[in-house]
């Protein structure tokens, strides 16, 4: 009995240890690019690891509202970074809140018919929007290689040394190492160049002392939610694409598991993931979706049980509540941060690049709806004033290169895919009545 709790709770700890770097540091990414201070960015990563938790157990805990019932771990989405970014550089913080509050409103009232709803979205779209996300984090990465914007030592060598460092040891780590240790080799790069910035005089522990011992979540901690049009079509497109990952995640678990989902399956698990968003928005924390990484880890090991899963779920809530541990991973420094974001971001890039592998581009409508939405996507990123003499009802769509560039795939897409479907199957149908006929 002890035996099997001892390794339960191991393989819980291993699940932690594969999604924790991605945990963390999308809270350190989005907390400093909007200028929070060291107390407001230590409760972020807090409550974003505690909501971590909170969502991986409402999917895990499958009943007949909610929970897909498999052994599946819920992080914040790397999707969800630059679009909250650029709210809050623009509307500020209680915008971005609002807008996570509202997408997942949206996915819980959508995942009663979303099954039905995915055609919208083949890989050609979600492979575009993902590619177009990982190309707008980039100058994100490479601000924080040098030093973090704005910086007295911006670009400075010893950053760039750091952040280098930090790169070729995953990149070594991928290459030579196997399983477990492959599996969180961005988290030992970000381990080893702290050490190494510590001996650089870049790290300071002062985060750690003044940071409280035990914290309870507060909801509205940055403030009440306000509410502006165009970042809750921003956020609900990234909570969209966030679902079709997620259905992905869940069929390659159903495979693991030898279990056969049903379209109520998946709408309880789109539910499940909207009211994570949900309560992410209400407690200040991120739009959470299914790990991708943890599900390498289930076939890793081999082991399939629920029962994993909750300590997961349960050991996050529990680092939450200490601020402590937080504090620990604000006194990260931004060129190691970059270092190894250069690769994640890079890996978002090649994630989408893979998803659009799977089309058709024999097909030149195929290469088209990726033309136009990936160029127009990156050409409102680095000219973001190109549209802005158009009225305001439309710049909704053009202020954000990730909108513009979702928008486009989504709507060329039903130009030339599902259009073009419901024609040719409306003349085989006149074919086949005229064959009757005869």
């Amino acid at each position: 009995m002890r035996n099997g709790f001892g390794k339960t709770l191991s393989l819980g700890i291993q699940h932690v240890l594969a999604m924790y770097a991605g945990a963390i540091v999308v809270p350190l990414i989005v907390g400093k690019a909007m200028g929070l201070t060291v107390e407001q960015l230590t409760y972020l990563v807090s409550i974003d690891i505690f909501m971590c938790g909170v969502a991986t157990l409402l999917q895990v805990w499958s009943n007949r509202f909610f929970g897909i019932g498999l052994p599946v771990v819920l992080g914040c989405t790397f999707t969800a970074v630059s679009p909250m970014i650029a709210i809050g550089s623009e509307y500020g913080v209680s915008t971005v809140y609002g807008s996570i509050i509202a997408s997942g409103i949206l996915v819980i009232l959508i995942s009663f018919f979303f099954g039905k709803l995915v055609s919208f979205f083949p890989p050609v779209v979600t492979g575009s929007v993902v590619t177009i996300i990982g190309i707008t984090l980039m100058p994100v990465a490479m601000n924080n290689m040098a030093g973090g914007e704005g910086s007295a030592d911006f670009g400075d060598l010893s950053n760039l040394a750091l952040a280098f460092t930090v790169l070729s040891i995953i990149v070594l780590l991928y290459r030579f190492t196997k399983g477990f240790i492959k599996s969180v080799s961005i988290l030992i790069g970000i381990l080893i160049g702290t050490f190494i910035a510590y001996f650089m005089g870049k790290v300071q522990f002062d985060n750690v002392s003044d940071a409280a011992v035990v914290q309870m979540i507060q909801p509205f901690y940055f403030g009440a939610p306000s509410f502006h049009a165009a970042p809750i079509i921003t956020m609900s497109i990234v909570a969209i694409v966030s679902l079709v990952e997620s259905t992905g995640v869940y069929f390659a678990l159903g495979d693991l598991t030898n279990r056969r989902l049903t379209e109520k399956d998946l709408s309880k698990g789109y539910r499940a993931e909207g009211l994570a968003v949900l309560l992410g928005g209400i407690f200040n924390a991120f739009p959470y979706t299914a790990f991708s990484q943890n599900v390498g880890l289930v076939q890793l090991t081999g082991i399939k049980k629920n029962a994993v899963i909750v300590v997961t779920g349960v050991i996050l809530m529990a680092f939450g509540l200490f601020p402590k541990i937080a504090a620990f991973t604000t006194i990260i420094p931004s060129a190691v941060l970059g270092g190894a974001m250069v690769a994640m971001f890079g890996m978002v890039i090649a994630y989408g690049i893979k998803m659009l592998s799977r089309i058709d581009f024999a097909k030149q409508e195929n290469l088209l709806i990726v033309a136009c939405s990936v160029g127009l996507g990156l050409g409102v990123t680095v000219v973001p004033d190109i549209f802005k003499q158009l009225p305001s009802a439309l710049t909704l769509l053009t202020t954000n290169g990730i909108v513009a560039g979702s928008f486009t795939a989504v709507v060329l897409n039903i130009v030339y895919n599902v259009f073009s479907k419901a024609k040719k199957t409306e003349q085989e149908a006149d074919l086949a009545e005229q064959k009757t006929a005869v």
